[in-house]
């Protein structure tokens, strides 16, 4: 007997090794598919946007191209009324409208042709996008059962239903974020820099037609264009993993963050500290930060306070953690059904996240009356476990 468990057990192993790798797989394909859906979608509104307006130029341009034609055929005839002059002035007036008439319907036949491939393209991915997220949702609820010990496969069956749910939820939580990082990316740098490109295209064709006056204002707006981009981007990179959280620590990183956080949501928000501040592993003060930055995001979501309050105290083996607001509130009893009901994760998830910190987090609320999260964070941990 002890036999044939050591067989299944190496074989759930086994089973468990390929998931993994198969799921993190999963993941990087629908990453990315996901990003380029949106990349692909915005594209798409700028390009039908802009090809509106290229329409839109290509029409009054023909029509002063008509009207330059009338002229110019009526100073030619009239050598009494109309100098030389006027006459190459209408020429030259006439021959330079029939020039941008032909560069912007070049640009209104590749605007048009643009818009019916990325069309074509998002509506494969967004096929593409809907089968690896059924998969990916799929394999990791398999893999989740395989986790478990083989002692306890009958509590893992009873409990199935519920399981089930809660490794979903994990699972779109993590999805969620990685969506934000993707708007992210694609609102900011991805949206500027498919914008340049259209806008290089446009310049390689005026190069050619000799349009060094409009090439030079074009590489003047250009490198704005540039510059805003990288802007961009760098708040991406800080968002992701704030630069300053090593190399100043978690309470000037934390300050800092409240600050943009006020500014962004238009609420009062202040931080505070208590108790002597020390550094603490770079996991923990990253964990923490986490924290609270789900904590103001999901105040801000859900409650619409007017006001918010962090307050972090340092112990001597601990850290507590004060995140108070005076929005809606809510029953706390009732708060996971609730969840539930509308998919709102953020308190079952930093529990979850408290918990394998091997802390504890209590939740104070009551409608109208807004929400105290206190958390109590151990900083013994040991480092393994940490």
């Amino acid at each position: 007997m002890d036999f044939q468990a050591d067989i299944i057990d190496r074989v759930i192993k086994n089973a468990i090794q390929v998931m993994e790798n198969s799921k993190y797989q999963m993941f990087e394909i629908l990453d990315t598919a996901r990003t380029e859906l949106v990349t692909l979608n915005q594209e798409l509104q700028s390009v039908l946007k802009e090809t509106a307006e290229t329409i839109e130029k290509v029409d009054q341009l023909e029509m002063n191209y008509r009207r330059s034609r009338i002229r110019l055929t009526e100073v030619s005839r009239d050598f009494v009324r109309y100098s030389e002059e006027d006459i190459k002035q209408a020429y030259e007036k006439a021959t330079q409208l029939q020039l941008d008439v032909m560069i912007f319907r070049e640009k209104e036949m590749y605007l048009k042709a643009r818009r019916d491939d990325l069309q074509k393209r998002a509506k494969s991915v967004e096929a593409s996008v809907e089968r690896a997220e059924t998969i990916g949702s799929q394999m990791g609820v398999v893999l989740e059962y395989l986790s478990g010990e083989l002692g306890q496969v009958t509590r893992i069956i009873e409990s199935a239903k519920n399981r089930q749910f809660i490794g979903l939820k994990i699972i779109l939580a993590q999805e969620e974020e990685r969506k934000r990082i993707s708007r992210e990316i694609h609102d900011g740098p991805a949206q500027l820099l498919a914008h340049l490109v259209l806008r290089t295209e446009i310049v390689e064709r005026m190069i050619a037609k000799q349009e060094f006056k409009m090439v030079q204002d074009e590489i003047v707006d250009l490198k704005k264009q540039v510059r805003s981009s990288l802007e961009e981007m760098r708040k991406v990179i800080f968002n992701l993993r704030p630069m300053a959280l090593d190399d100043l620590g978690l309470i000037p990183t934390l300050r800092k963050y409240v600050q943009d956080f006020e500014e962004k949501t238009k609420i009062r928000a202040l931080f505070e500290t208590r108790g002597k501040e020390h550094r603490l592993s770079s996991a923990m003060e990253a964990a923490i930060y986490r924290l609270i930055q789900e904590a103001l995001t999901n105040a801000a979501k859900h409650a619409y306070p007017t006001y918010v309050l962090v307050e972090i105290t340092y112990q001597a083996q601990l850290v507590k953690i004060v995140v108070q607001d005076n929005g809606l509130g809510f029953k706390p009893e009732l708060f996971q059904q609730k969840s539930k009901d509308h998919g709102h994760f953020g308190l079952i998830g930093m529990r979850e996240r408290v918990e394998l910190l091997e802390g504890r987090m209590e939740i104070e609320s009551a409608e109208n009356q807004g929400t105290k999260i206190v958390i109590h964070i151990p900083t013994n941990v040991e480092k393994g476990k940490e």
